[in-house]
């Protein structure tokens, strides 16, 4: 019996660095398989970002793509609450404002606020801005514009001001 049980010490103790040895194996291979998986992630962040890019393009054709952007008149003391753009008279987008989005847009920001398609020739935009003067009264300006499109994609800003910044709250011009 006790030499029975001496072999199986003997064998216990040998078999620790072998354990050890499958510990360290096990751990180098758990880091691998941690930078395989870092690596994939980067495959598929860089794949999902083509695919956007591939798909804007399927979808806003070079020649049909108009691009509207929104930004504040710099030094301009007014709340923006929301923007809404109508082109030929069809609602093309409405956007109210959150904290950080009127954050940034005072900040010197800007914001994409449409993408679309618009065949060649003269299209009419008209930009409709709500939001509050620093003496909390509301306020509520529109301003109506005509732009031609082109064979080119078309990128137009929008630069939104409160009243008191002159003639023009409302300002629409290439970019």
């Amino acid at each position: 019996m006790l030499k029975l049980s001496l072999n199986a010490l003997l064998l216990l103790f040998a078999g620790i660095p072998m354990l050890g040895a499958a510990q360290d194996l096990s751990g180098d291979n758990i880091r691998s398989l941690d930078g395989q998986v870092q690596e994939i992630k980067s495959d598929v962040l860089s794949i999902a970002s083509e695919l956007n890019t591939l798909e804007e393009r399927l979808l806003y054709p070079s020649h049909t793509q108009v691009a509207l952007f929104v930004s504040i008149a710099p030094q301009d003391e007014f709340r923006l609450d929301a923007v809404q753009v109508e082109i030929n008279g069809e609602l093309a987008t409405h956007h109210i404002y959150s904290f950080k989005e009127l954050d940034a847009l005072q900040n010197g920001g800007v914001q994409k606020i449409y993408t679309g398609n618009l065949i060649t020739g003269d299209h009419q935009l008209q930009v409709t801005m709500i939001g509050k003067l620093k003496s909390g009264k509301d306020f509520n300006e529109s301003g109506s514009f005509v732009f031609t499109k082109g064979i080119k994609p078309k990128a137009l800003g929008i630069t939104l001001a409160g009243p008191g910044f002159g003639s023009d709250g409302i300002r629409v011009g290439d970019w």
